[in-house]
């Protein structure tokens, strides 16, 4: 039972941890996303735009988002390179009421995550849902995934995907309608870490949100709970990653790992399930989304493994807010950061007050955590997903 429910946890952050199996099989879903119903749409039209190097960047002109479109904002596709010379697709969203704007300039809140989702999913509502509240935001697909550049496919990195924030934030420093000095970020799920990660070279970010995050490189190297924190466990994972990566470089592709499990076996803990909703439904079904479809390259965990994200996460002075479910299974990531940030234990009650959320402020770091909400409420659970906190959190620290 024991194997099994890391089996279908892994499953999720396939690429992160392969001390559990090798990579899966294609699933159903992904061998036939012309018939999920997320995908029954007219015809796309797409712009191509071309970088120095002659890349081309596919960008979507229609709105395919998986939830609907505000009439408060105005909508764009953009792209801007990262130092490593990627380029970086995102969404735009400008408020629409200008009296909003400070001396002719917003706020702005680069958004990305969860980790394997694509930015039509939760970092475009997260955005686009702040950008009603009067920030300019931007929704980016990270290097190597959904719209946004990078070769091989389907990769991520502790290094790159830190730098893709920071990218965010160069970008967004230099728009004419844009204040330099008040700018944040938000990071869900995965890129919770890699915000955090970020806030903590980049004294530009003035505020930092993580939402529902994962710490990555935890969980890629302890394993779920820290269940496989050991050196044994570690040396197993590594000898499977270069056995995969022999083998990539012998058939001179990628295996993928695979997205989300599906079918679910019965016994497939709560919060797979919960993923399965999310992401294998037309609720979160994306066909450009990893986690929807066949997930990440089988190796592409690598870096993780040897890499500690909050390394320096204690000297990050600007603001972190840090929420978190109740029910989520990830809940101890977020702690373990905020702990390593303040010095100070969490110390969340075992039983929370249903009729409110519970928080712990120490200095400027706060951990906020929603009664009753699992990890992925907070993916797009309108009723769950504290957006009035985030703006009172924002404008109190983008002022």
């Amino acid at each position: 039972m024991k194997s099994r429910f890391f089996k279908a946890a892994l499953a999720v952050v396939s690429a992160c941890t392969l001390m559990a199996c090798c990579p899966e099989k294609e699933n159903k879903a992904a061998a036939q996303g012309a018939a999920t119903p997320a995908t029954q749409s007219a015809t796309e039209t797409a712009q191509q735009t071309k970088d120095e190097n002659m890349n081309k960047l596919t960008l979507t002109a229609e709105w395919d988002k998986v939830f609907p479109k505000s009439d408060k904002v105005e909508h764009s596709k953009v792209t801007f390179k990262n130092h490593f010379g990627i380029e970086l697709a995102a969404d735009m969203f400008v408020p629409k009421d200008t009296s909003l704007k400070v001396n002719g300039k917003f706020p702005a809140i680069a958004v990305s995550g969860p980790f394997g989702a694509v930015k039509e999913q939760s970092s475009g509502l997260y955005a686009q849902q702040m950008a009603e509240r009067g920030f300019l935001t931007i929704a980016f697909d990270p290097s190597f995934t959904g719209e946004s550049g990078g070769e091989p496919r389907y990769m991520n990195s502790p290094d790159i995907n830190t730098e893709d924030f920071m990218a965010s934030v160069d970008f967004l420093s230099t728009r004419d309608n844009v204040d330099p000095e008040r700018i944040g970020i938000i990071g869900i799920c995965g890129w919770g870490g890699m915000a955090i990660n970020a806030a903590g070279i980049d004294t530009r970010v003035k505020a930092t949100v993580a939402s529902t995050m994962y710490d990555m490189s935890r969980v890629t190297a302890n394993g779920y709970f820290d269940a496989a924190n050991n050196a044994d466990a570690r040396n197993e994972a590594r000898k499977a990653l270069m056995v995969q990566r022999t083998k990539d470089f012998k058939n001179g592709t990628y295996d993928l790992a695979g997205g989300v499990m599906d079918p679910l076996p019965d016994d497939a803990p709560y919060f797979v399930k919960d993923y399965y909703a999310y992401y294998k439904t037309p609720r979160g079904y994306h066909k450009r989304s990893l986690n929807s479809n066949k997930g990440w390259a089988a190796s592409a965990g690598t870096s993780l493994l040897n890499t500690k994200l909050l390394a320096y996460a204690d000297e990050i002075r600007n603001p972190v807010l840090i929420i978190h479910g109740e029910k989520a299974h990830s809940r101890y990531f977020g702690e373990g950061a905020f702990e390593k940030m303040t010095g100070k234990k969490a110390n969340v009650p075992a039983k929370l007050d249903a009729t409110k959320n519970w928080s712990k402020t120490v200095g400027n770091k706060e951990l906020l955590v929603i009664p009753g909400a699992s990890h992925v409420d907070l993916y797009d659970n309108l009723e769950k997903i504290p957006f009035e906190k985030l703006n009172e959190f924002f404008q109190a620290n983008l002022k």
